[in-house]
């Protein structure tokens, strides 16, 4: 998948942007972000969370044309395999990109693992295995709130 985004790094704000602030400002009012909180954001495409987050923010994604676009700190990876400690982040996203992972089951739990107890996912309702994920994130995360979006479910878990 990286290869794609790769390729569509110079169109991704135009494609994406609105789409992306208008969820990432869903999560800002349902999720506790402050100021001093260590934010990951999973996913992070060209670092949209900044716009919205006013926080130390550390972005991840495998492709590495979209993080050459990002403000803040960033680590080119998958989501399966984090280089970061147990419970580093005070608050972990992952904006539309869940569905991307190559094992979403694996990607979770080390969100979970690297994660202390703030987590948000948007999960694209068209994806194929929509109904797993779903099942997943309510069996391994403290769910507080499911909110319907345009084409996305946003859990705020905590």
């Amino acid at each position: 998948m990286s290869n794609y985004f790769d390729e569509i790094a110079d169109g991704y704000e135009e494609l994406y942007r609105d789409e992306q602030l208008r969820k990432l400002m869903i999560i800002k009012i349902y999720l506790v972000v402050r100021p001093g909180d260590r934010l990951l954001d999973v996913g992070c495409g060209s670092g949209f969370s900044c716009m919205v987050f006013d926080c130390n923010i550390t972005g991840l994604d495998p492709s590495k044309e979209l993080l050459k676009k990002c403000p803040f700190r960033t680590v080119q990876c998958e989501a399966e395999d984090m280089p970061f400690p147990d419970n580093y982040f005070d608050v972990v996203i992952a904006v539309t990109s869940v569905h991307n992972f190559d094992d979403y089951e694996k990607g979770l739990l080390e969100i979970k693992r690297v994660g202390k107890s703030r987590f948000a996912f948007s999960i694209l309702k068209k994806t194929k295995y929509f109904d797993d994920i779903k099942f997943f994130i309510n069996n391994n995360f403290v769910v507080k709130k499911t909110i319907h979006e345009d084409k996305d479910v946003i859990f705020i878990c905590g």
